[in-house]
């Protein structure tokens, strides 16, 4: 289980790069699908990964139309796959990076 200070500096560093990635060279583009976010699956996780995965989610999720409550809710709804804080450490990541990414011309009120 990740301590609190270890989740904080990954927190910190996915937080920064979420609010660099429309302007920031990374090694991953931001998944655009499904089939995009499952691939990274493949990769080795790290912040840059994580926070690629988070983008896409976002994104996604927008084009889709979906609130950030509908996606948080998604996020917390119990799962085989995350603990319980875990998900509520993924939701905030989520809630976060909802804030800090752009949305595209399309996704604009």
């Amino acid at each position: 289980m990740l301590q609190s200070g270890t989740k904080l500096n990954i927190s910190t560093t996915v937080l920064n790069l979420l609010a660099n990635c429309p302007t920031l060279s990374m090694d991953y583009p931001i998944p655009t699908n499904t089939e995009e976010i499952l691939a990274l699956q493949n990769k080795s996780v790290n912040e840059e990964v994580i926070a690629t995965a988070i983008a896409g989610v976002v994104q996604m999720a927008r084009h889709q139309g979906q609130s950030l409550e509908e996606l948080t809710a998604s996020i917390l709804q119990d799962d085989l796959v995350l603990d319980p804080e875990r998900r509520r450490w993924l939701s905030e990541m989520i809630v976060q990076a909802w804030d800090i990414l752009p949305c595209s011309q399309d996704q604009e009120v």
